[in-house]
């Protein structure tokens, strides 16, 4: 009877366990393709970026959190303090019509409306010969702030982990392959911003830098500076004037350091190369472990503040976009949970306390001209954040 009980017991563990693993992961049978918003969102509160987990051609869509259009500049209408006792006299008389009118003269800016939140572009990762893959899986993981993918290709299983490290202020992607030198892609920036230029160096870097757009007259004065570096176990490396290549390596892993001359509303008379290489400097001795772990440890004391539990059913077995489509249809009250903390986990990525706040879109948007600016509209940004 004690053998049997001990069985029930440590089966009911296991399943319990394979049940929380899989409690806070939004997780995929298929990649991304070219569509943005099916990409899994990572970030720092400095740094964002997209991961599409493309088998061929990995795109990791970067965002920085002072790349914006323009520079400072003042938006406000001087006529709105001598005029408010006016308008709110229209209001309370309930003249709503007329205080509008009145707004729209003496509130709303006979300037900018306000500058853009703007993407610095595209890190892309290309394996030749990656197209007849199977065992396809990725994730993101919101209890640790990483994402995943792993796939098949003939005897090879591919893994590639990602994550926004806060205390590290860089993103860092570790590729590793289950046979020796099986590992080999190349790497090269596609820009979103025009007059974008994109170099190599001596230190085997990859290297874009730029200055943001003019917008509603208002000169574009951000200058920004993103750099990459590839660290390999084993393998050869080589590149070209814009693109990095690694050949027949067991491993690698990927740093990414952006920094704008951005200083406060008032002054972007910054360093954006220093910045970018001084944050580079003190990563790239580590080791994607030793960055996860300090990362995973500044991330969990924010996150784990909170935690909600409304029940498991057999729903959390499937992938995440097959709950979406059925959750009307079906009993998965844990995938409430899910939902309430994947939005916890996108505010903690998006802003963090000395930067900026969260945008519109929080700190992604893969759009020169994003939806309302992707800027701080107040009247709806804290709702939908």
């Amino acid at each position: 009877m004690k053998k049997i009980l001990f069985i029930v017991c440590f089966f009911a563990t296991v399943s319990c366990r394979s049940q929380d693993r899989a409690r806070l992961k939004l997780w995929y049978a298929q990649p991304s393709g070219n569509t943005w918003e099916n990409a899994l969102p990572i970030g720092n509160g400095r740094l964002g970026a997209m991961i599409y987990g493309n088998v061929d051609t990995e795109r990791i869509q970067l965002n920085e959190n002072t790349l914006w259009s323009g520079s400072p500049n003042r938006n406000d209408n001087p006529l709105a303090l001598d005029s408010l006792m006016v308008l709110r006299d229209l209001i309370f008389a309930g003249r709503q019509k007329d205080a509008e009118e009145l707004a729209n003269r003496i509130i709303v800016s006979k300037k900018s409306h306000g500058q853009m939140f703007e993407p610095l572009g595209e890190l892309q990762l290309v394996f030749n010969n990656h197209h007849n893959f199977d065992n396809y899986y990725r994730e993101l993981d919101i209890e640790k702030a990483i994402a995943k993918t792993s796939y098949k290709l003939g005897d090879v299983t591919y893994t590639r982990e990602v994550l926004a490290s806060q205390p590290d202020r860089i993103i860092v992607m570790h590729l590793s392959a289950s046979k020796p030198h099986s590992l080999s892609f190349t790497a090269f920036y596609l820009p979103a911003l025009p007059k974008a230029e994109i170099k190599t160096n001596k230190a085997k870097q990859l290297i874009i830098s730029g200055t943001t757009i003019d917008h509603e007259g208002v000169k574009g004065m951000i200058r920004y500076k993103g750099i990459s570096q590839i660290k390999t176990e084993g393998g050869s490396y080589s590149l070209t004037d814009t693109s990095l290549t690694i050949q027949n390596a067991d491993a690698a892993t990927l740093y990414i350091s952006i920094a704008t001359n951005f200083n406060n509303y008032q002054d972007v008379n910054g360093n954006e190369s220093v910045r970018a290489a001084a944050y580079l400097h003190k990563v790239n001795s580590r080791s994607f472990a030793e960055i996860s772990k300090a990362h995973i440890a500044a991330y969990e004391t924010l996150f784990k503040r909170v935690k909600l539990n409304l029940g498991v059913s057999d729903s959390y077995k499937l992938p995440t976009d097959e709950r979406l489509k059925n959750f009307n249809a079906t009993n998965d009250p844990q995938f409430v949970e899910l939902y309430y903390q994947f939005g916890r986990y996108l505010l903690i990525s998006s802003s963090q306390p000395g930067g900026q706040p969260s945008t519109l879109q929080g700190i992604w948007n893969n759009k020169l001209s994003p939806p309302w600016d992707s800027k701080y509209t107040i009247n709806i940004n804290t709702e939908m954040n």
